[in-house]
């Protein structure tokens, strides 16, 4: 078998030992899950009345696509802290002792947190139903929509793959992702108006690419409000192309860091 075909094999093989890992462990999807609910609960019926959307639009409606976002990011930290684990208790070098690929365990890895991002999406949607969400838009639109978010959670979880080479346990992989993520996506048009923002807060959270793929949901989506105007930034302006070049970017930068620093760490 060719280097190709080998590494997509093996990457499998890894993926499935992930996904029966979350079967044996179930606690971990289970709080996983109960997290966005909560931020959607609170956020619809407690802070909901007093947000006002741009254009008249329904809060409720604009909340869903932000949750989806940060959620799926967070969901992206599950990488950094199960390679972290495998570092810490040896199974790396277990991995490394066997003919595989050594992309395998990293693409294996990032690719199995996929799944776990499509059950989160799915009980968030169901949720937001609950709560009030529509999709206004087609299927088709709609299942773009999700598709930029999985995809942009997938270019995350390769910076997380990366951090968890580098730190000696999952513990500091949840802290260092709780001090970087929790910031990139408040500030950011996730649960308020980027507009209503003071300042430099203001650009930061226009040209943020947490607000890019929010806004581009909410569009694919229509939830927008019938009498939104349109940013006047270009980030807002195209944000589908403006998430797809930051995808490009963070998977061209961190795919290699996180493969040459797969093969240091796993030789130590």
């Amino acid at each position: 078998m060719s280097a190709v075909p080998q590494m997509f094999a093996d990457s499998a093989v890894v993926a499935k030992r992930n996904l029966i890992k979350i079967k044996r462990v179930p606690d971990l999807l289970v709080f996983t899950l109960l997290s966005p609910i909560m931020f959607i609960l609170l956020f619809a019926y407690v802070f909901g009345s007093a947000i006002e959307v741009p254009g008249g639009g329904n809060y409720r409606e604009f909340l869903i696509a932000g949750i989806f976002a940060q959620t799926v990011i967070f969901g992206a930290t599950i990488t950094g802290a199960g390679l972290a684990e495998d570092m810490q208790k040896g199974i790396i070098d277990r991995f490394r002792s066997l003919p595989m690929s050594r992309m395998a365990v990293l693409v294996g890895r990032t690719g199995s947190d996929i799944v776990n991002n499509v059950l989160t999406i799915m009980v968030m949607s169901l949720t937001g139903l609950v709560v009030g969400w529509r999709i206004r838009t087609s299927v088709l639109e709609a299942l773009a929509a999700f598709l930029l978010l999985l995809l942009f959670a997938y270019a995350i979880s390769w910076v997380f793959a990366l951090v968890g080479l580098l730190v000696p346990s999952p513990e500091v992989v949840s802290n260092a992702s709780f001090m970087v993520i929790f910031p990139l996506t408040f500030i950011a048009n996730t649960f308020v108006p980027s507009e209503g923002l003071p300042g430099v807060l203001r650009v930061v959270a226009e040209w943020n690419p947490v607000s890019a793929v929010t806004q581009a949901s909410r569009e694919l989506f229509g939830n927008l409000g019938a009498n939104a105007t349109v940013p006047d930034v270009w980030s807002l302006q195209h944000p589908v192309l403006y998430t797809l070049l930051w995808v490009v970017i963070i998977l061209a930068v961190f795919v290699p860091l996180a493969t040459r620093q797969y093969k240091r760490a796993a030789s130590r």
